[in-house]
C-alpha cells in the first residue's frame, strides 16, 4: 500500500484531542497518555487501543442516525410521520424518503455522506500514526489491518448507498479527488479484505469484542459478495458461502435467547460479530429518544425527555405472526400504562396513549400526494433494544450489532437457494433462526424458497439497517409502497452525490438521473 503522510508519534495526544474522546469499545480505564514519552508510547495494548480508538468511534455515525434512516425509511420498514401540529415535518425530509422524491440538497443524505467520508479520513490519519510508530512489527501489521478493515467498511456503505465516490487512501495528498466508479471501489474493498483477513485476530472473546477481527472481515466479504450482482453485474454466490462458512467455523454462536443480542449489557452476546459499542459517558445509544412518545418513559420506568419520532410502517409489522416472539420483541404496540394509577396515559391532545400499528391521516392535513399529519400516539415504536428501567436523562448502554451470526446463517441460505443447491441445508439454517424466534419448531419449514428467506430476513433483522439493501437485491425497492402508489425511477437505486460535497470538491460528478451540478 502507498505510504501515507508521516505523523510523529510525539503529537499523538494532539491527534486524539482533535478526533474526539476515546472510544470505549474495550472498557479501558481512563489513562492520560500525553505524559508518556513518545519513544515509549504505543508499545502496550492499552496504548495501542487509545491510538486507534477514534476509528471505532466513527462507527457511531452508522446507527441510529441518518445512515439508519436512509436504509429503513426509503424502504418499507420505518417511517417518521408528521405528527399533529406539524411535529417532525422538518422541511419534508422524512416525506421525501418515503415518497422517493429526495434530491441532492437533502440534509439526511448529506450527513450520511459526511459520516462515511469523515470516517475514512480518520482511518487514514490514524493509519499514518501507526505506520510511523516504533512498535513490534507483528503488532503493527495487525493494528494496521484493523484500521484498513474499518476503512473498507466505510467504503462498503458508500458503495451501497452512493455507488460512486472518491477513493482516498493517501493522507499525504492535498489534491481534490475525483469520483471512482462503483466497480473500482468494490474491487478495492475486496482486495483490502483479502489482504488483511488472515492477519487479524480470530478469537471471539471479551478482549476481541468491538474489534475488527477475522470474523468481521469474512462477514463483510460475505456482504460484498451477497450484493455483487447488483453492484458489479457479476454474482458471486459461492463467495458468499465460503465467507459464511469461515465465520461459522469460529466461536460465534446463535444465542439461545434472541433478546440477549439487544439487552442493556449485550456485550455478553457471542452472536454479535461487529458492534457499535455504546456507553452513557461516551455517546450512547439514543434510539429511545428518537422513537418513544413523550409519555412512554413513564410507563417504561425511565426519566428522560423523548422525541416521538420514528415508527414502523404498518404493512411491515403485519408480516409478523402473533406467535413470533420477535413481533413484540421488535415493536412497542398497545396501551401505555401509568404505573402510579394503573390507567392508560393520556396525551396532550386528550387521547389515550395506545400505540397502534396503523396510521390514520387527519382530514385536511394533506401536504403533498398522500402525505398528511397523524396523531401523536399512532405507530409501532422501536422495542428491540431493551429499555433500561431507572434510566435518567441519559443515552442507553445497549450496543448495536452491525453484523451478527443470524445474518450470516441467512446469507448462506440465500446463496444456496440462488444456486439451487442443497435446499436441505438452506432450510436447516433458516429454521435455526425461525425456531428461536417462535420458541418452538411448530413453524419450521420443510423446504424453503427465496420468498421464505426474504421474509425471514425481515422478521429477524427489523431496524438493523438491512431493509433497503435487501429490497434492492430482491427487486422490490422500486415497486409501489406505503403512501407511494407508483413505481419509482431506476436512478433512485442510488442516492445523489450531495450538493454540499460538490461545493467543496468540484471534481465530483452527479449520479445518473439526478440534475447535474
Amino acid at each position: 500500500m502507498k505510504r501515507i503522510r508521516k505523523i510523529q508519534l510525539s503529537i499523538i495526544s494532539v491527534v486524539l484531542v482533535l478526533l474526539g474522546s476515546v472510544y470505549s469499545c474495550t472498557n479501558l480505564d481512563e489513562t492520560v497518555y500525553d505524559t508518556i514519552p513518545a519513544d515509549q508510547f504505543g508499545k502496550k495494548p492499552a496504548e495501542i487501543n487509545a491510538i486507534i480508538a477514534p476509528i471505532y468511534k466513527t462507527l457511531k455515525g452508522v446507527w441510529p442516525g441518518e445512515i439508519f434512516l436512509l436504509s429503513e425509511q426509503t424502504g418499507d420498514m420505518a417511517i417518521t410521520p408528521t405528527r399533529v401540529g406539524g411535529d417532525w415535518w422538518d422541511g419534508g425530509v422524512h416525506m421525501e424518503m418515503k415518497l422517493h422524491t429526495w434530491q441532492a440538497r437533502n440534509g439526511q443524505i448529506s450527513t450520511a455522506w459526511n459520516n462515511c467520508t469523515s470516517g475514512i479520513t480518520t482511518c487514514n490519519q490514524i493509519f499514518a500514526t501507526i505506520e510511523d510508530s516504533e512498535m513490534d512489527e507483528d503488532l503493527k501489521e495487525r493494528t494496521l489491518a484493523e484500521i484498513r478493515g474499518i476503512r473498507a467498511f466505510w467504503y462498503y456503505i458508500l458503495i451501497d448507498y452512493f455507488g460512486n465516490a472518491p477513493l482516498v487512501a493517501d493522507y499525504e495528498s492535498t489534491e481534490l479527488p475525483g469520483l471512482s466508479s462503483r466497480q473500482v471501489l468494490y474491487d478495492f474493498v475486496i482486495d483490502e479484505l483479502n489482504e488483511i483477513k488472515d492477519v487479524l485476530r480470530d478469537d471471539v472473546t471479551s478482549e476481541s469484542y468491538g474489534k475488527f477481527t477475522q470474523g468481521v472481515a469474512y462477514t463483510l466479504l460475505a456482504k460484498m459478495y451477497l450484493n455483487a450482482e447488483v453492484w458489479t453485474g457479476t454474482p458471486n454466490w459461492q463467495g458468499v458461502i465460503d465467507a459464511c462458512d469461515k465465520v461459522m467455523s469460529l466461536d460465534y454462536i446463535i444465542e439461545p435467547n434472541w433478546k440477549t443480542n439487544f439487552e442493556v449489557n449485550n456485550q455478553v452476546s457471542n452472536e454479535i460479530i461487529l458492534p457499535i459499542a455504546f456507553g452513557k459517558a461516551d455517546g450512547g445509544n439514543h434510539m429511545h429518544y428518537r422513537t418513544l412518545h413523550y409519555l412512554d418513559p413513564i410507563a417504561l420506568g425511565m426519566n428522560i425527555g423523548t422525541w416521538n419520532g420514528v415508527s414502523a410502517q404498518p404493512d411491515y409489522v403485519k408480516q409478523f405472526d402473533d406467535a413470533d416472539q420477535r413481533k413484540l420483541g421488535s415493536f412497542l404496540i398497545g396501551p401505555m400504562i401509568d404505573p402510579a394509577t394503573g390507567k392508560v396515559l393520556v396525551t396532550a391532545h386528550s387521547r389515550d396513549l395506545i400505540h397502534t400499528i396503523d396510521f390514520n391521516i387527519i382530514p385536511g392535513t394533506i401536504r403533498e400526494g398522500m402525505w398528511g399529519e397523524v396523531n401523536q400516539e399512532e405507530g409501532a415504536r422501536v422495542n428491540k433494544w431493551v429499555f433500561e428501567k431507572g434510566l435518567s436523562n441519559s443515552d442507553q448502554e445497549n450496543d448495536f450489532a452491525i453484523f451478527r451470526l443470524a445474518d450470516v446463517y441467512l446469507m448462506k441460505a440465500e446463496a444456496l437457494l440462488r444456486l439451487n443447491r442443497d435446499n436441505a441445508e438452506a432450510t436447516r439454517l433458516i429454521n435455526v433462526i425461525r425456531e428461536r424466534g417462535f420458541g418452538n419448531a411448530d413453524h419450521n419449514y420443510e423446504s424453503v424458497t427465496l420468498d421464505d428467506l426474504y421474509l425471514e430476513r425481515r422478521l429477524e433483522l427489523a431496524w438493523e439497517n438491512c431493509n433497503r439493501q435487501d429490497m434492492i437485491r430482491f427487486g422490490n425497492f422500486l415497486e409501489p409502497g406505503y403512501l407511494r402508489p407508483g413505481r419509482s425511477s431506476e436512478h433512485l437505486l442510488l442516492f445523489p452525490i450531495p450538493e454540499s460535497a460538490w461545493q467543496t470538491n468540484n471534481k465530483l460528478v452527479q449520479n445518473p438521473g439526478y440534475p447535474p451540478f
